[in-house]
């Protein structure tokens, strides 16, 4: 089975880390582009009947995988704890195949060609996406589903320097603070770091930027905001 693209998805986060660990945790704004002939508008009529989509798509920033590995070990347990392949959302597997729920805002047609809007895609940047299907609550949410030791993460405080803060009005990027601090509550570190005192100062690309955070006591601390210069 060859299966190829349809689109590439467009989001304000440019790398692995700080990427959300699942969707709907951060209401991120990302932009689905549509290659021809899947932008025509007549495969979106009746799409905007429904709140959610489901994406199917490719973990395509990690390495290929050539042997199949049975057993991995999940960031969320600590890195150190190998579960079956199978009972974790890793994204090493036998096909680098992800599946994420989205909430759609709107649709556009430009051109001829339709772009979807949609919240709280847990992608990045450049990510292909090989298909959309919309979410069905009456089949696809189960009251009654267990995940033993999953429970939803705790949002961390995140505050800005004024330093930083200064640095990202110079920048011109304000409006994005809200977003910057709603990415970083939920704690991008390896968990293996979250259990430890960790004064390391991380990066995390977004959109133009590199910014710098670190742990503070109350959470995290946004401590400098620079352009990235490629």
């Amino acid at each position: 089975m060859l299966i190829n693209p349809i689109a590439v998805l467009r989001s304000p986060l440019k790398q692995k880390f700080g990427a959300p660990r699942q969707p709907g945790l951060v209401d991120l704004e990302c932009q689905i582009e549509f290659y021809d002939p899947y932008g025509d508008p007549a495969a979106f009529e009746g799409i905007e009947s429904f709140s959610h989509l489901w994406l199917v798509w490719e973990f395509h920033a990690i390495k290929a995988i050539t042997d199949f590995t049975a057993r991995v070990r999940p960031p969320r347990l600590g890195g150190n704890q190998k579960v079956g392949v199978f009972a974790t959302r890793s994204m090493f597997r036998p096909n680098p195949l992800g599946l994420s729920v989205v909430k759609l805002d709107r649709v556009e047609v430009s051109d001829n060609k339709a772009t979807l809007w949609v919240r709280g895609a847990d992608l990045i940047d450049g990510t292909p996406i090989f298909d959309i299907k919309p979410y069905l609550p009456y089949s696809d949410a189960v009251a009654t589903a267990e995940a033993p030791g999953f429970d939803a993460p705790i949002a961390h405080e995140v505050i800005f320097s004024q330093l930083a803060l200064n640095q990202l009005a110079e920048l011109g990027f304000m409006e994005d603070q809200d977003l910057i601090k709603a990415v970083i509550a939920q704690d991008p570190r390896p968990a293996y770091r979250a259990e430890k005192l960790d004064e390391r100062v991380y990066g995390l690309r977004w959109k133009k930027l590199d910014v710098q955070f670190r742990a503070a006591d109350s959470g995290f601390e946004v401590v400098g905001v620079s352009l990235i210069i490629d």
